[in-house]
């Protein structure tokens, strides 16, 4: 059966799922889900995830919400052991804290001073801005020693921090005084099979 991923095509938490099984070379079908019309607070939609939030997996009688679970998920069903999951233990950690920075610095900051702008919301971005330019301080000084997040090959850490830091422009904060972070970047687009998310209009990147 086909994979089945619900999600919004500006949702960077939809693209970081989107991105990773286009770089696992899997098959999906992309449901678009429209946010706008509260169509992931209706009914059909809370069947499959009772948080009314996209993404949402579906891989025959799989299914998943939350990005870095579903991460997780595809990376230890369909890669190769240990190339996007590390077992070793101390690099299994370094991933898992990683995806703890892509649910809370990355989440709380470039992603919230985005949607602020994106959808025009009534709300100072200026603490969400300065969260996103705390994480950028580390991920530039910790991208000083390493190419990719954790170790010299890609991971799903990268995948679940990627989206956001490549659309931060777009709320707002500008990537250009962090030249390491903006390497990463194009390593990551550079993979085979990296697919990019739509850009908006707004921000830094009008």
């Amino acid at each position: 059966m086909t994979i089945q991923l619900y999600r919004h095509a500006v949702s960077g938490h939809s693209h970081r799922v989107q991105l990773m099984l286009s770089l696992l070379d899997l098959p999906c079908e992309l449901v678009d889900i429209d946010l706008l019309a509260g169509a992931h607070k209706a009914p059909p939609f809370l069947a499959l995830n009772a948080f009314g939030q996209v993404p949402v997996l579906q891989d025959g009688d799989v299914t998943l919400a939350d990005s870095n679970a579903i991460l997780v998920y595809l990376a230890s069903r369909y890669a190769q052991p240990g190339v996007w999951l590390p077992t070793e233990p101390v690099a299994a950690a370094q991933v898992q804290r990683w995806l703890s920075v892509a649910a809370g610095p990355l989440a709380f900051g470039p992603a919230v001073a985005r949607v602020i702008q994106l959808f025009k919301l009534p709300t100072d971005p200026v603490d969400a801005m300065a969260r996103a330019t705390q994480l950028f301080g580390v991920m530039e000084a910790h991208l000083q020693q390493s190419d990719y997040l954790v170790g010299s090959t890609p991971t799903i850490a990268d995948i679940a921090n990627y989206s956001y830091t490549a659309h931060a422009p777009e709320g707002g904060v500008s990537l250009e005084p962090y030249p390491h972070v903006r390497a990463w970047l194009a390593r990551v687009e550079a993979l085979p099979g990296f697919v990019p998310m739509v850009r908006t209009a707004i921000g830094l990147a009008a």
